[in-house]
């Protein structure tokens, strides 16, 4: 009971505040348009200028306002639908609840260390503080040691491991690739702009990497919490490979360069988590998630 009262006061905020910060990236106005903007590395970069968003890169502007539309169309009714057949009792509903709970918290995490500053800062930080800790708490509710019980035992851990720990070493060689010339030849980072670091490569690098490859590990030795990690790793991955797809798509609207790799490789990946998604969900037991 007291899961089923956190986790829906706790969604339903997160909901509510959502959905005021997507409405508002997507549809504010005012600013005076695009223009120039040389930084400290001596490097011009055109800012958006118009809207919430108006102190940010046009790059940044079309990634955030792709994200908020992925958000609203995707993130919030898949956080509605997984958070009431959780507090059902579903376990395959508070599964999808997890994972979506690891997008919202990365989603916000970015949001709040990345863009410029906006009147939406405090929005951002109570979203990325709601998400962690429904994030802690949903993980805190599965009895962990026997998890791999909830699974069928012809699931194919070395396809769903291999597949997370591909990701891990792809997406840290394409980040690795993009700052080494900043490593050994001290030039400005591609993308940096006007912003003070890479935070989405130090997010990357530093927690979604070392997650999905120790996931991977785990669920290659069927171990308790690499079926639990494995999980909130390929629904996470979903909504956001989805929300990256749509970023890159609106980045190419507005003339924003990309490399190749990335332009192919995350909507690959995508493609490829919503299979593991449905190779994850046919496999697993639709019994009772307190049972």
């Amino acid at each position: 009971m007291k899961f089923k009262k956190s986790v829906s006061i706790l969604v339903l905020c997160i909901v509510i505040l959502s959905l005021t910060a997507c409405l508002a990236g997507l549809f504010s106005d005012g600013g005076s348009g695009q223009y120039e903007y040389k930084t400290i590395n001596n490097e011009i970069v055109k800012i958006y200028g118009s809207g919430l968003y108006k102190n940010d890169s046009i790059s940044v502007a079309a990634q955030g306002k792709a994200s908020d539309f992925v958000t609203l169309v995707m993130g919030i009714p898949l956080l509605l639908l997984s958070g009431y057949f959780a507090v059902k009792g579903s376990f395959k509903g508070k599964l999808i609840l997890t994972g979506t709970l690891g997008y919202f918290l990365y989603t916000y995490m970015s949001y709040t260390f990345l863009w410029m500053y906006n009147q939406f800062f405090i929005i951002y930080t109570l979203l990325m503080s709601l998400s962690l800790f429904a994030f802690i708490f949903t993980i805190m509710s599965f009895d962990v040691e026997n998890i791999a019980d909830k699974f069928k035992r012809q699931l194919p851990v070395k396809f769903l491991g291999g597949f997370q720990i591909f990701i891990a070493f792809t997406i840290g060689m394409l980040w690795l690739g993009k700052i080494a010339p900043s490593i050994f030849e001290g030039a400005v980072p591609g993308g940096l702009e006007h912003y003070t670091t890479l935070v989405i490569q130090g997010m990357d690098l530093g927690i979604v990497v070392p997650a999905a490859l120790l996931s991977g590990i785990l669920l290659i030795k069927r171990k308790p919490f690499g079926y639990l990690l494995s999980s909130v790793i390929i629904i996470k991955g979903i909504t956001m490979l989805t929300a990256i797809s749509a970023m890159i798509i609106n980045q190419a609207v507005h003339s924003v360069k990309m490399s190749t790799a990335e332009i192919v490789i995350f909507p690959l990946f995508n493609l490829m988590a919503i299979v593991c998604l449905m190779i994850l969900l046919k496999n697993t037991a639709e019994s009772s998630a307190y049972s």
